[in-house]
C-alpha cells in the first residue's frame, strides 16, 4: 500500500510474552508458560533475550506485529491477547 507505513512491534511492549501461555518449552521453562505469566527470558525493559537465537521457541519465532491483536499500545495488546486467550481456552 503505498503512502501507509507498515507498523511493527513496540521495542519494549513485551505483551505476547505475558499475556498468552505457551504450551512449548521455553529456556529455563521447560513445560512452557501460563497466560499472564511474565516469560524467564522478557528482560525488565520488555525485550525478549531470545531474539534471533535459534533456542527461540518456533511459536514466538512465528508471532508477528497485528494492528487488530496489539492495538494502540502495550495495555491495550495485553489486553487484546488476553481476552483472545480466554476465548481460545474456553
Amino acid at each position: 500500500m503505498t503512502g501507509v507505513a507498515k507498523q511493527g512491534c513496540r521495542p519494549g511492549c513485551g505483551a505476547c510474552c505475558i499475556a498468552p501461555s505457551i504450551s512449548s518449552p521455553i529456556p529455563g521453562m521447560p513445560d512452557g508458560k501460563p497466560a499472564g505469566v511474565r516469560c524467564v527470558q522478557l528482560t525488565d525493559d520488555n525485550l525478549c533475550r531470545l531474539f534471533g537465537d535459534p533456542a527461540r521457541p518456533e511459536v514466538c519465532e512465528r508471532f508477528d506485529y497485528d494492528r487488530e491483536l496489539c492495538g494502540d499500545h502495550r495495555e491495550q495488546a495485553l489486553t487484546l491477547i488476553a481476552s483472545l486467550e480466554t476465548a481460545s481456552s474456553t
